[in-house]
């Protein structure tokens, strides 16, 4: 058949009212819906944000700082078998091949010492940055999303936690209860770390509800946990993730200070408990340098690498502010 029949045989059969409605009946081509279309700009997003994450130098470099104390903490204490508060060697001795960081007035291994304080600092860090975050988010989003006597009553709460005199909470509380453990300090500490969390995020939550997004959600029958879980809190994500690494490095600071001025547990070591013993035994007195110069720079290095970390992370994130 030539072609100008074959394209009369398509004109012809186009025309046939039984092809049309055969062609009309047809089934649609099913279009990517569901959880596989809305994966694919997430996904996209992820993959974006962590390629100029590695491109950004105060990312890496404040994540190798991190990722390097945290090793160390977690692998050199294997390599020992006595403990951080046994006699092991001569009192008083300055660091050498044999104890890098030295020894204390009383013979203990000083860098054996630093690693565990370094184990509890991350651990701190984690459980009351991780307890505030929790705590501030939950209030945030509900008083944001629902409003009303809500958000006017969880507003008052969190004015008033926000104006309490935390360290004087503290030394009370710690009067009649007693600070024993790192997950209690991380306890006292969460409690009292939050308000800027709930304010901030309440603020963004205002902004977003009004979206279309949400009011088609809404229109969907989604409840307004769903809606906060599914719809808000994924287009906060980086912020929220930067918050929790302000909400890390002030848990550290805040549980050195502590310790530092008595009020941490004693039974864990921890790199405010070095500085509080080094002060307390005459360390600076006596020139003994290496027992409370190594913790204050540890902890001035891990909160100034998560600083860094969070500067970088708003330059990724803020394409106004990313480095190209």
């Amino acid at each position: 058949m030539s072609d100008v029949d074959s394209a009369r045989a398509d004109a012809a059969s186009a025309s046939d009212p039984a092809h049309v409605a055969e062609v009309v009946s047809a089934p649609a081509v099913p279009l990517a819906t569901g959880p596989v279309a809305a994966a694919a700009p997430g996904a996209r997003r992820t993959r974006d944000a962590l390629h100029f994450a590695l491109r950004n130098k105060k990312v890496v470099g404040g994540g190798i700082v991190v990722l390097a104390f945290l090793a160390l903490g977690m692998i050199a204490p294997l390599f020992y078998d006595y403990g951080h508060s046994e006699y092991v060697g001569p009192q008083s001795t300055g660091p050498s091949g044999e104890y890098w960081f030295g020894t204390t007035t009383f013979g203990q291994d000083v860098f054996l010492q630093f690693v565990h304080g370094i184990r509890s600092t991350f651990l701190v860090g984690l459980l009351g940055g991780g307890l505030a975050a929790l705590i501030g988010m939950t209030i945030g989003f509900v008083a944001g999303y629902v409003g009303g006597l809500v958000d006017e009553a969880l507003n008052m709460l969190t004015n008033i936690v926000l104006v309490l005199p935390a360290l004087a909470v503290l030394i009370i509380l710690h009067t009649y209860i007693g600070i024993s453990s790192v997950p209690s300090q991380a306890l006292f500490i969460g409690i009292f770390s939050w308000p800027w969390v709930a304010r901030a995020v309440r603020a963004q939550t205002f902004s977003l509800r009004t979206r279309d997004f949400v009011d088609l959600a809404r229109l969907s029958g989604m409840g307004s946990g769903a809606i906060i879980r599914r719809e808000i809190a994924p287009n906060m994500s980086s912020y929220l993730f930067m918050t929790f690494i302000l909400l890390f490095g002030g848990s550290v600071l805040f549980a050195a200070t502590l310790d530092f001025i008595g009020l941490g547990p004693t039974g864990v070591m921890s790199l405010g408990l070095m500085m509080n013993n080094a002060v307390h035994w005459s360390a600076l007195q006596l020139g003994l340098w290496w027992w409370f110069l190594p913790p204050g720079l540890g902890i001035t290095a891990i909160v100034g690498a998560l600083y860094i970390m969070n500067v970088g992370l708003d330059e990724v994130f803020n394409p106004k502010l990313r480095e190209m």
